[in-house]
């Protein structure tokens, strides 16, 4: 256990807040490295002379900003640095965040620009204002389940809730369905936000191994029959952070897994409609038990936040619940713009051009890397790509050294679940530079430091 002893928490504001700062500030400035345990609530309150309810809640805070993660019966931890869309930093290339490309997309500005004229011009415009209804106003919800449909899964917009995003939809998922101090299952990489939510409701979260299709059947068997699991959560279309599409045979092998052993499925279908050729849901193929999500910010805009959830029938009114508890709703005005996008066309439109941008990307990285061979792990239409790093490279070491580069990635230690060793990988996020050009020079130093490595220079150590 770290013996980090926080700044001072004189100051205006309270206590919590101050000591979340504090928290965050040691983390940024290499105090507290990613992987040691930070004090318990009860030691740290005695220690600053707060109420183990200030450092709880503070704890709490930390998690839901990715710094910290709770691990039931082990303590809390310091997290490996995520993504921080939208937070550039002054001279770094910034390819760490999951983004869509084409930043300034005149066709968006164009769509955001008409549709808001035509919203505040709608006679039911205070309406839209207003509260929405639980799980989202019906229009919203009638958009939703057309979105959706567009995975190839049939949904009825009496089974579709309305989510501010992917992760309060996941959030509201298993806050709704495990208790805390339950297991859940899911691949041993996975998107970073999963763990954060895992930390915040105390649940266990096991990783299980993958191969080239995704997660194996046998793993989550295996899991099923000795651990006692409530739930598997999975990412089947472009897996973050591998890129792997998982086929049709193995999302029905998933399917009759969660239904021979009595589990939820927790299927995160962010990039289902970037491929345009894709295998149905798994959701088609277990209804009763997936809990399907599918959200705008890859496909359309980020800042929506505006996320739909499929639920099996009967559970509606129960996720609704927590839903208004947690965020209480998506924003309404926001809602109703993703619906008019949908319902006019404008959405398939965008989501072309990101398709389009996407393969463009890829282009530009398959082109810097052709006649080396290191190898890359990506699918066509993805905005990233895995990078597995030649000899001596480490993950760590070699995100530290495109610091110094100024280039931004992220270390497969932000994906891993549990404390095994994390793989010689980085996530290369070719959607976040903020053009063609960029993404260009930031590749060209990105090749030459694998180089360097390989030849002695460099900054490994």
């Amino acid at each position: 256990m770290t013996m980090w002893p926080p700044s001072d928490l004189a100051g205006a504001g309270p206590r919590y807040a101050r000591l979340t700062e504090a928290l965050a500030g040691a983390i940024a400035a290499g105090r507290l490295k990613p992987g040691e345990r930070l004090p318990t609530h009860r030691d740290l309150a005695d220690r600053l002379g707060v109420t183990v309810g200030t450092v709880s809640r503070a704890y709490a805070e930390a998690a839901e900003r990715g710094l910290v993660s709770g691990e039931v019966g082990r303590g809390t931890f310091v997290r490996a640095a995520v993504e921080r869309p939208g937070r550039r930093e002054a001279g770094v290339v910034d390819l760490s965040a999951n983004h869509p490309p084409d930043f300034e997309d005149p066709t968006l500005r164009s769509a955001v620009e008409r549709s808001l004229t035509a919203l505040a011009r709608r006679d039911d415009l205070m309406d839209i204002l207003d509260y929405p209804a639980d799980g989202g106003n019906r229009r919203d919800r009638e958009a939703g389940a057309r979105w959706i449909s567009r995975s190839g899964l049939v949904a009825s917009a009496d089974d579709v809730l309305v989510s501010a995003g992917s992760q309060h939809g996941v959030l509201t998922v298993l806050s709704t369905l495990l208790a805390p101090g339950d297991l859940l299952l899911a691949e041993d990489l996975t998107y970073p936000g999963l763990r954060a939510v895992a930390g915040l409701l105390h649940l266990r979260l096991q990783g299980l191994p993958m191969d080239e299709h995704g997660l194996r059947p046998d793993a989550l068997e295996s899991a099923c029959r000795k651990e006692g699991a409530k739930a598997v959560y999975v990412v089947p279309t472009i897996h973050n952070p591998t890129g792997r599409l998982m086929p049709e045979e193995r999302r029905r092998e998933i399917a009759g897994l969660g239904r021979t052993h009595g589990i939820a499925i927790v299927e995160d279908d962010i990039h289902a409609l970037l491929p345009e050729v894709r295998p149905e849901p798994i959701a088609a193929f277990a209804p009763e038990r997936t809990y399907y999500l599918m959200s705008t910010s890859k496909t359309l805009v980020p800042g929506l936040r505006v996320s739909y959830l499929a639920a099996p029938p009967g559970m509606f009114d129960r996720l609704a619940t927590n839903l208004r508890a947690t965020a209480w709703a998506a924003p309404p005005l926001m809602a109703a713009l993703a619906s008019a996008w949908i319902q006019d066309g404008t959405a398939d439109a965008l989501l072309r051009d990101r398709r389009r941008a996407a393969a463009a990307r890829q282009a530009c990285l398959r082109e810097r890397l052709a006649g080396t061979d290191f190898e890359v792990e990506t699918h066509p239409a993805s905005y990233f790509a895995w990078l597995r790093l030649p000899e001596p490279w480490r993950s760590d070491t070699f995100t530290a050294e495109l610091r110094t580069r100024g280039l931004s990635v992220t270390p497969a230690e932000a994906f891993l679940v549990g404390r095994a060793a994390a793989p010689h990988a980085v996530r290369v996020c070719v959607g976040a530079a903020r053009s063609e050009a960029e993404l260009d020079r930031a590749l060209d130093a990105l090749v030459d430091t694998l180089r360097a490595g390989r030849t002695g220079a460099g900054a490994v150590v």
